[in-house]
């Protein structure tokens, strides 16, 4: 008889249902197979959905979203390790490590709060795109492009980022198909604000992004010396982080909301 296959929705970076970034999460006996997650992901229809599953030192995580797999990602490793957490697979003093494919990830519980410890992306300054302001419809004061194949654009003002509706299909073809945009928070509350764009990836705005900062980590640093940030991604369902410097590495925590659990007959 097969396993029983739980699937999860949380709500990422959040404390509120319907708000922060929703991921799947499905922690499973086994590897499964590339297809079936992709096709998994693919049904749940959100920005991410994460697969946990034995390894051999650690457990594995995999991410895909509706369309493609992808190496990290910030929202659906918080989902993961709270489901890991909240199931009691994890005690809450004991820290996870997870294998991705972008490297081992640790991840410890203070409170509500999960704090995940991530790669620092690199990132150097570009001459902006010719094309940037027709089809994002601001003008960027510097443009960035980050490993991992992120780009960085820092606009003036957070009003600027709240109003802006760029041209996802011009997006999805164009150098900046992944891309971050930021600013100094205008609420006194928070360090900085952003929202991200990924058409490349089949989704046209992610609602929180933890994986992002690990290039406005060293960005926001690089700016102003510090070391420890409130973030403030401003989508329409918003979420806060708190992120910080670790050496070559960035710290990004956050809480989550589990919104239903389904067995899957797949």
């Amino acid at each position: 008889m097969k396993s029983q296959q739980i699937i999860y929705q949380v709500d990422a970076f959040t404390t509120q249902p319907f708000k922060g970034n929703p991921a799947g999460v499905c922690i499973i006996d086994h590897e499964p197979d590339s297809v079936w997650m992709q096709n998994v992901a693919m049904e749940m229809n959100l920005s991410e959905t994460a697969f946990v599953f034995p390894g051999q030192d650690c457990r594995r995580i995999r991410y895909f979203t509706p369309e493609v797999e992808v190496p990290l990602c910030g929202h659906a490793t918080l989902s993961a390790s709270h489901i890991l957490y909240e199931t009691n697979l994890v005690n809450d003093g004991e820290e996870i490590s997870l294998l991705a494919k972008a490297g081992i990830l640790k991840i410890r519980k203070s409170g509500s709060w999960i704090t995940m410890n991530f790669p620092l992306y690199k990132i150097n300054q570009s001459t902006v795109p010719v094309e940037f302001e027709k089809v994002v419809g601001v003008k960027p004061l510097e443009f960035y492009k980050c490993d991992n194949g992120l780009t960085l654009a820092l606009i003036s003002e957070e009003k600027i980022i709240r109003e802006i509706k760029p041209d996802f299909k011009a997006m999805k073809e164009s150098e900046f198909g992944d891309l971050i945009v930021t600013t100094l928070s205008s609420d006194k509350k928070y360090d900085f604000c952003l929202r991200f764009f990924a058409p490349a990836f089949g989704i046209d705005e992610d609602p929180v992004t933890g994986s992002a900062h690990c290039a406005l980590v060293p960005f926001w640093h690089m700016k102003t010396g510090k070391k420890d940030f409130i973030s403030h991604q401003i989508s329409r369902r918003e979420g806060i982080l708190k992120v910080s410097l670790n050496g070559d590495r960035v710290e990004i925590s956050g809480q989550a909301k589990t919104i239903f659990k389904a067995e899957l007959f797949v």
